[in-house]
């Protein structure tokens, strides 16, 4: 989610008028097209964000 939500806007701009859809497509062609080290930062920050999720989702347990 990370990387299409920096390169959405870039997808649309490049595509004038193409569907939600469309856009959809054309960023996982993208991510698809990605060498493994062009991936590890918006891995990294998917990761972090699992991490801090789990956390809140805890504790959010714990208060139940």
């Amino acid at each position: 989610m990370f990387f299409a939500n920096e390169n959405r806007d870039v997808v649309r701009a490049e595509n004038p008028g193409i569907s939600f859809g469309q856009v959809g497509k054309l960023l996982g062609e993208k991510w698809k097209a990605l060498e493994g080290d062009e991936k590890t930062p918006y891995e990294a920050k998917a990761a972090a964000d699992k991490k801090r999720y789990e956390k809140e989702k805890a504790e959010y347990a714990k208060r139940q």
